[in-house]
């Protein structure tokens, strides 16, 4: 029983980093309408940024400060020269933009940075909890604990400021039709540049830790792909679908990996490694027969 909640521990401490990833696509989404296919590669020029400038001697504190200026100059950049010029256009119009948007930040990255793999060491130990290990006899890592810690605070605080303030209601308006919005006086390139800013701190704070767990390179860009199945789970529209969605990814996972193989192998033998790797998405896409919208997401009803 100790193993098992091991396990699930450290699955829901993953899925709430996963939770983090999510956010910024929801942050997107809830403003434009349009799946941001960018936010992966926003991930991974967020970390560059930071040991880019740690590699050129800048404290620690510092190239924080100078990646997240980088990341809101480039959220600002997005919307005056992306999203200003597609005002109104089809969501598909917008979703090829954040497309082409990938491949250049993926290629201006590591021009700017280098392309090396290189550590971040953000002052977090990867070491289990002696507390929690002597009492329960429970592994559970201080980095984990703390990461998921520093990322549960983010998405708590974005979810209520965008549900409670101005500003999160004019992002719903501006989401639900994009000429409404401008003939009440909302200003729409604001809050897409707002929005965007607000999604390269998530791409910063999310590319921090996971640069620190797995090393800075170009596969936190396929971090994007593990927010799909929580993004499909909460809903596009839900900042608290993100962390429901992110939680449920996170401990099915992980249990999954562990309990599913030796299962599996006793009634068709073979090998059945590699769940994890492919697990979530099966379970998003039967999600999907079920309730298409979400567990958080708004029904969508057309008249006809």
């Amino acid at each position: 029983m100790a193993f098992f909640f091991e396990v699930l521990i450290g699955g829901l401490l993953s899925g709430i980093m996963y939770s983090l990833v999510a956010l910024g696509f929801v942050l997107i989404f809830k403003a434009s309408g349009v799946f941001n296919f960018a936010q992966g590669a926003m991930v991974y020029f967020a970390a560059l940024a930071v040991v880019g400038f740690i590699d050129k001697g800048v404290p620690l504190w510092a190239s924080v400060i100078l990646a997240f200026i980088v990341m809101t100059l480039f959220g600002i950049a997005t919307e005056k020269f992306v999203l200003r010029k597609m005002v109104n256009q089809p969501p598909i119009a917008l979703f090829m933009a954040t497309i082409g948007l990938a491949f250049f930040v993926e290629g201006l990255a590591p021009l700017l940075f280098g392309n090396d793999v290189r550590p971040l060491d953000i002052g977090l130990v990867d070491e289990p909890i002696p507390a929690i290990l002597d009492s329960l006899n429970i592994v559970v890592s201080r980095f984990d604990l703390t990461a998921a810690g520093l990322a549960a605070l983010l998405v708590i605080v974005l979810a209520l400021f965008f549900q409670y303030t101005r500003v999160g209601r004019a992002l719903r308006a501006v989401a639900d039709d994009h000429q409404a919005a401008l003939s009440i006086g909302i200003p729409l390139q604001h809050i897409w540049a707002l929005v965007w800013a607000v999604a390269g701190f998530v791409a910063l704070v999310a590319g921090m830790l996971w640069g620190a767990r797995n090393g800075v390179q170009f596969a936190l860009t396929f971090t994007a792909l593990k927010a799909l199945p929580v993004l499909i789970l909460g809903g596009f529209t839900s900042v608290p679908g993100a962390i429901v969605g992110g939680l449920i990814i996170g401990a099915s996972e992980k249990l999954a990996e562990i309990y599913i193989p030796p299962l599996m192998q006793s009634v068709f033998s073979g090998n059945f490694g590699g769940i994890e790797g492919w697990f979530p998405y099966v379970m998003a896409l039967l999600f999907l027969l079920v309730r298409p919208e979400g567990l958080f997401g708004e029904k969508h009803i057309d008249r006809v």
